[in-house]
């Protein structure tokens, strides 16, 4: 795999590899002795394993950090937690191990490269350091998984959030600071594949006051609850009645995605009965700004997104700035209190 993994970046004149490594502690030297702009690192690695070895790196020499994964549910777990500990990004790795299978994600593997190259160094420090590690045995919620029926049921306001990459742990910041009486619904798009979205869920609900889940198609919508798109699916909301439920569909990609941030704000723009609140987040590109924009001139109770001096890729938001749609633009470790504060949560 190392050999490659070596040889597909080095057929684009624009990389080099300068250095391979067989596990994570020959890894951590490496990094330390060479000094390179990007690590591609696998988490399944013998002596030290991937994970170990991240946050070794992330102490001693912070650098953009791409996890190699596999797509099982082990394998998407561990990735949730290496971004949520420093990875930029991820590359799930096919089934085989051959050269062809390991071509299918060449191009991925060589853009994210760049992409992971362009990334601030401060901001990556800032991100790394700033953010508590949140001890997963601290909460009190019943881990079930599903959310519960209580007060939380009705609402007068929706939140819908956009993020993508460096998405998961700015998630892991916003979400695990809504306090447990937070009484309104807040619906996400991540992107990310099939079953990682599942892991990143129940990771949020483990760490999180309010409930945390991967979205069903037909499920109803409770305040209190924060709501995942799942991997290869848009999420909508339909109103009957009272009522609002997700939809789940499998249409055709918007802005390069599925799920796509503009589909869903372009959704929770028609529930006109709500106060309706558009959150952007680190990420690549501009999927949610057009929505944002639409949002906005529906009637958009505010409009949010992340500051440049946080962002891990600033694409997203600086878009929906370039559209003039934005009310707040804020550093991440702000957003819960601004979103506490628009929605009357938090008394300014």
């Amino acid at each position: 795999m190392r050999s490659l993994i070596s040889r597909l970046i080095a057929e684009d004149a624009a990389l080099e590899v300068i250095g391979v490594a067989r596990n994570g502690m020959e890894a951590i030297r490496k990094v330390r002795e060479l000094k390179p702009d990007v690590v591609t690192m696998d988490i399944e690695m013998p002596e030290m394993n991937g994970l170990d070895a991240l946050m070794k790196i992330m102490e001693q020499r912070p650098t953009p950090i791409i996890m190699l994964s596999s797509l099982t549910q082990k394998g998407s777990s561990a990735t949730i937690t290496a971004l949520q500990n420093g990875a930029v990004d991820f590359i799930s790795k096919p089934s085989g191990s051959d050269s062809f299978d390991l071509f299918k994600v060449k191009n991925d593997l060589i853009s994210k490269i760049k992409q992971a190259a362009q990334i601030p160094l401060k901001n990556l420090i800032r991100s790394n350091i700033t953010i508590p590690k949140v001890d997963l045995a601290r909460k009190g919620k019943p881990q079930t998984g599903l959310p519960q029926i209580g007060t939380t049921r009705g609402f007068d306001q929706i939140l819908a959030l956009g993020t993508s990459t460096g998405g998961p742990k700015a998630l892991e910041t916003v979400i695990t600071a809504l306090p447990a009486s937070f009484s309104y619904p807040l619906l996400v798009v991540q992107h990310m594949p099939p079953k990682f979205t599942k892991s990143l869920a129940d990771r949020l609900n483990r760490l999180s006051e309010v409930q945390v889940v991967e979205a069903e198609d037909n499920q109803l919508v409770l305040g209190g609850t924060v709501y995942i798109a799942p991997g290869d699916y848009h999420m909508t909301t339909v109103q009957k009645n009272k009522e609002i439920r997700i939809k789940l569909h499998q249409g055709p990609e918007v802005s390069g995605h599925r799920p796509s941030v503009d589909v869903l704000f372009d959704s929770i723009s028609q529930l006109k009965n709500h106060k309706r609140h558009f959150i952007i987040m680190t990420g690549m590109g501009s999927d949610g700004a057009k929505g944002m924009l639409s949002a906005k001139e529906a009637g958009a109770q505010s409009t949010i997104v992340e500051s440049q001096e946080s962002c891990i890729v600033y694409g997203m938001p600086k878009s929906a700035i370039a559209l003039g749609c934005v009310d707040y633009t804020i550093p991440l470790h702000l957003i819960t209190s601004k979103i506490l504060k628009v929605t009357g949560a938090l008394k300014s």
